[in-house]
């Protein structure tokens, strides 16, 4: 039996950092979530997911440089936060949101976790998580994954 001692597994610390570069990337970069899973590709968001416990301690700013230069990430027009006209969540918010989501499609799908990001970027709920304007980002997490796999809003 594995003793937490309150504390949640590493890996969902890893996976929560990574979701929040995605979009620290994407808001320095002005592009779409998904493009920017799709600049990085597999490889690097696997890199990123397993040495997350190592880039969580130096600047977030430089590591996404770093990633911007390394996968020739190019500045977009896709600006939700400047279109944003309630609280802006921070990149944080958001990187939590998609780790509850990726976990859950994880579990439920029975996929690694990469798998998991990489199918959850890309279905139409990444582009409601990230209106600003609408409800969708500080949902029940229950209810995004209900979505995701109902493939709707429901």
């Amino acid at each position: 039996m594995k003793e937490n001692n309150g504390r949640e597994n590493p890996k969902e610390n890893d996976l929560f950092f990574t979701c929040s570069l995605i979009d620290y990337i994407a808001r320095k970069t002005k592009n779409k979530r998904v493009d920017v899973v799709n600049q990085l590709g597999k490889k690097r968001i696997e890199k990123i997911y397993d040495l997350a416990d190592i880039y969580h301690s130096d600047n977030i700013e430089r590591v996404s440089d770093d990633f911007i230069s390394e996968a020739g990430i190019e500045p977009g027009n896709f600006d939700n936060v400047k279109e944003c006209v309630y609280t802006i969540p921070s990149h944080w918010d958001i990187g939590k949101v998609y780790k509850r989501l990726i976990k859950g499609v994880a579990e439920v799908e029975k996929k690694g976790t990469i798998e998991a990001l990489w199918n959850v970027y890309h279905s139409f709920i990444s582009r409601k998580i990230d209106d600003y304007n609408s409800s969708m980002y500080y949902e029940n997490p229950s209810y995004l994954l209900e979505c995701y796999l109902e493939n709707k809003v429901i």
